[in-house]
């Protein structure tokens, strides 16, 4: 006698199962939208300020959209694997401020050649992580105090190292190129290329991977309007670049961080066992997870991406202050990651959604800038687009719970 094998299940599975609308409805109650709230806020923002400014959707500011928030946008990868574990790291703006005089202070003071700076610039934002979450972890002092004394101590080690002088100007060389310089129109779009069929390949794969195993997977439709999707975004987007310049080198190393980490979040033990650390730490511990392991790691990687994010502003400003690293750079990079999606309360978020997060800020900050409106202005709307996204995270939170997915 033979038997016919039940599917698998799962998200997927139900999803073989349902009608489009009926998909649409559950994740509605479940809070399970994704990063859609997200996506149609920004087309909201650009329709906006299109309608005030008619140089806000231009080739021009767009591109240096694109740069202005590629060094926030990358602390703010960092702060997303920290926030995946439910915790927070107020030091990040420090730790890139100390980073930035570092690389100044070894490459005009004492000779070292830029890439070996950089290198030992990145490095110290990985020790300053390993010490901060080593204390966390291994002593049990709240995350939050931590880091703010971090944020204190490293600032303080900032103004130290620049001295008296407190700006140290940067000559051109590799670390400036890194946001000054642009690709090729040609070269924009074999990376663009590159990037669409390593995509497709991952989704295609993964696909056939998952029904050679007898596992529910989603529609190839499904799977084929995503790609199609992925490549009309990558088309237009280097399309507009290129119609400026050219795609500028800071964003290319930006998506790439974000599609790294993604990939090493979503596809590795590592990465899964941040989201179970996350999302319940007792069950992680009992499952076997090094639990301090990963903390101590995360904060270290956290630190690595403030530092790297140091290294960008620097070389946007051609210049390593007193200043750098300040001002609202630890709020815009936690705000971008919440924005984002990613949530405060651990175990849910995405890379991605940093980017996205980024973007939508820097949409509102640029869009101030061209209707000319102070500052004061865009602190109280920016304030007003974080507080959405937290209260939109803890109403997902609560339906997740009340679905009993969460």
């Amino acid at each position: 006698m033979t038997t016919t094998p039940t599917p698998a299940a799962g998200p997927l599975a139900e999803e073989a199962t349902h009608s489009p609308w009926e998909i649409i409805k559950r994740r509605v109650r479940g809070g399970e939208l994704g990063a859609w709230p997200v996506i149609i806020g920004l087309v909201i923002i650009w329709i906006v300020f299109q309608s005030l400014s008619d140089r806000f959707l231009t080739a021009q500011n767009l591109s240096n959209l694109a740069l202005q928030i590629t060094a926030v946008g990358t602390i703010s990868v960092g702060i997303v694997l920290v926030l995946l574990l439910g915790e927070i790291d107020l030091s990040v703006g420090s730790v890139a401020g100390v980073s930035a005089a570092t690389l100044a202070v070894l490459t005009v003071r004492h000779g070292w050649s830029d890439v070996t700076a950089m290198i030992a610039a990145i490095l110290l934002g990985a020790v300053i992580g390993f010490i901060q979450g080593t204390i966390f972890a291994k002593l049990g002092v709240p995350a939050f105090v931590v880091t703010l004394a971090g944020n204190l101590g490293w600032l303080g080690l900032q103004l130290y190292l620049l001295g008296t002088e407190g700006t140290i100007n940067m000559p051109s060389g590799f670390v400036t190129d890194l946001m000054n310089n642009k690709l090729t129109m040609a070269m924009g779009w074999i990376i663009g290329a590159i990037v669409v069929l390593l995509y497709a390949a991952s989704v295609l794969l993964g696909r056939a991977r998952r029904m050679s195993a007898g596992l529910p997977a989603q529609s190839l439709v499904s799977d084929l309007v995503r790609i199609i999707g992925l490549a009309a975004i990558v088309v237009v987007s280097v399309a507009v670049l290129n119609a400026w310049q050219g795609v500028p080198i800071g964003v290319v190393i930006l998506v790439a961080l974000v599609a790294v980490l993604d990939l090493v979040l979503r596809r590795t033990r590592y990465g899964r066992s941040i989201f179970a650390v996350g999302g319940n730490i007792e069950a992680a511990r009992r499952a076997g997870i090094n639990v301090s392991w990963i903390q101590i790691s995360v904060f270290t990687l956290c630190s690595a991406f403030a530092a790297f994010g140091g290294v960008l502003l620097v070389a946007r400003g051609f210049s390593a202050t007193q200043t750098t690293g300040g001002s609202d750079v630890l709020l815009m990079a936690i705000a971008g990651a919440v924005i984002g999606g990613v949530s405060l309360f651990g175990g849910r978020g995405s890379p991605w959604g940093a980017l996205l997060g980024a973007i939508v800020l820097g949409s509102i900050n640029s869009g101030m800038l061209l209707i000319n409106l102070d500052s004061s202005v865009r602190y109280m709307i920016t304030a007003a687009v974080l507080l959405a996204a937290v209260i939109l995270d803890s109403v997902s939170r609560r339906g997740r719970r009340a679905s009993g997915r969460g």
